[in-house]
């Protein structure tokens, strides 16, 4: 690793991140692209529904479509719908589905399969991962071949927002995630969990206009970050996702490597469980908040490439708490309220850590040489990805995590309710549950958005995350890699979009 960066130095252009490859020529069929991403491991899956890991969210986002998507701005677009409209008052969603969308076997996609899809996620004896945000669909009703009904038990102005998850992509009837077959760009060849996985190209893919490009996409894991660049800088991958930021400027040097810098709402909390000592003590949570110089992890762990958080999630919803004020170190009113709460020596707690995602680790390492300030002493317990996502996972007192770019809704359904699936805080708040409710009930924006605002200020004053910052999505490609462009969501590598790149000759 030092050797390849050492010699990335001789080679520097101007220091400034590259915005889309520079290739000559319009796009070109044909090529394997060889993607290399960290965060994977042995509980890798191929299943449309339960996506946990970076690698796991890549190939769903390839194999599967949902029926509506958000784009490389965070806008929501359909997909495999044309259009999702709401009764007045918001209980019934009609959805138009596509007539032109076959599965990977031929099969045409049906609303048959548009509503076995929704009762395998929702299956109470076993729910997936966007069940959560589903708690309020009572049917899917199949009106004709291209037309169905969701008929929810509570009035949803935003149901069209959970739609637009990437966990819901849309399978046969008879799906079987060991045959994994949907309508993606991409067709299943092999998969070898915590190691790689290779896709073929959908020839009958709908979309048409010779999408997707490749012949081929194959999906590398890698268990560290100086494996996964060194693999880009000696040509054994075309692209990797998520590099360290703190390496941004030093890979750019290569004139070879282009680099993707993208702004998203994405996060990476620190998760303090709310129903366990000492964090079941809100005075201990907000010390813990006030311990940390957000600034200062910016520059230290994203070298500046990223955002101030405020302990708040979804910054692009437009219900965003932006009055509340900025919460900044303050050492002494952290060593007052662990004082009120029985710590007037300060304490120490374990901090469970693993490379989850690039920075997780660092900022694992600043938060507590912030913390000891405050007589806070953090002991870091760093465990790998697979060990991470166990049976352990939820269980962490005091832990991390990462999420990608949802608005406040979504988010709130996914972690943040007794029923969320990733409950990692043990969140359980009635006040802040039924502002929940009466927002996701309400038609009427404007009160929506105040009842999100309200809702949020309940967590700004006693949730269990430390939301320090909103990292930039850093990612990295070959100059010959075309057809990448920033994104908004989080997602690595233009969203894992590989429909639309291509392998040119560079300029």
């Amino acid at each position: 690793m030092a050797v390849g960066l050492g010699g990335l130095l001789t080679a520097c252009r101007d220091g400034q991140p590259s915005a889309v490859a520079s290739v000559s020529g319009p796009q070109q069929a044909g090529g394997r692209l060889r993607v290399g991403l960290s965060g994977g491991g042995a509980a890798d899956s191929l299943d449309a529904h339960s996506p946990v890991s970076t690698t796991d969210i890549a190939r769903v986002l390839n194999l599967y479509e949902g029926l509506l998507y958000r784009d490389e701005n965070y806008e929501l677009h359909p997909l495999l719908a044309t259009r999702a409209t709401a009764s007045p008052d918001a209980r019934i969603w009609t959805v138009d589905l596509r007539t032109d969308v076959t599965f990977h076997d031929g099969r045409p996609m049906t609303g048959r399969d548009v509503a076995a899809t929704f009762r395998r996620i929702t299956d109470p004896k076993d729910p997936k991962t966007g069940a959560s945000s589903l708690a309020i669909l009572d049917q899917v009703v199949v009106l004709n071949d291209f037309k169905v009904e969701f008929r929810l038990n509570t009035p949803t102005a935003t149901f069209d927002d959970s739609l637009g998850q990437y966990s819901l992509g849309i399978v046969p009837e008879d799906y079987d995630p060991a045959n994994p077959i949907g309508t993606g760009p991409f067709i299943y060849r092999s998969f070898s969990p915590g190691r790689s996985s290779l896709f073929a190209r959908n020839e009958q893919y709908w979309r048409g206009g010779n999408e997707p490009y490749l012949d081929e996409l194959e999906i590398l894991n890698f268990n560290d970050n100086d494996a996964l660049i060194n693999a880009l800088l000696s040509t054994q991958v075309d692209a990797i996702g998520q590099i360290p930021l703190a390496l941004l400027e030093v890979i750019d040097a290569d004139p070879r490597i282009g680099i993707l810098n993208s702004e998203t709402g994405m996060w990476m909390p620190f998760s303090m469980r709310v129903d366990k000592p000492p964090f079941n003590d809100k005075r201990v949570r907000q010390a813990f908040r006030l311990a940390v110089d957000r600034e200062q992890m910016i520059e230290q762990v994203l070298s500046g490439n990223g955002r101030v958080g405020n302990d708040l999630y979804s910054p692009f919803d437009p219900g965003y708490a932006s009055h509340l004020p900025q919460r900044v170190q303050d050492i002494s009113k952290a060593k007052e309220l662990l004082a009120e709460a029985g710590y007037p020596n300060g304490l120490s707690v374990e901090l469970v850590t693993a490379p989850i995602q690039a920075g997780a680790v660092e900022a694992a390492q600043v938060f507590a040489e912030q913390a000891a300030a405050a007589g806070i002493k953090v002991n870091l317990r760093r465990v790998d990805t697979t060990t991470f996502f166990g049976d352990g996972y939820l269980q962490w007192d005091f832990a991390q995590s990462f999420w990608y770019t949802r608005n406040f809704l979504p988010q709130v359904n996914n972690s943040s309710l007794p029923t969320s699936p990733f409950n990692e805080t043990h969140w359980d708040h009635p006040e802040f549950a039924q502002l929940v409710a009466m927002a996701t009930a309400s038609v009427d924006p404007e009160k929506r958005n105040r009842l999100i605002s309200q809702a949020q200020e309940i967590e700004y004053d006693e949730g269990g995350y430390i939301i320090w910052g909103h990292p930039n999505q850093a990612d990295a490609y070959q100059q010959y890699v075309a057809g990448l462009v920033p994104s908004r969501t989080g997602l690595a590598l233009s969203g894992f979009e590989f429909r639309r790149v291509w392998l040119g000759k560079v300029l």
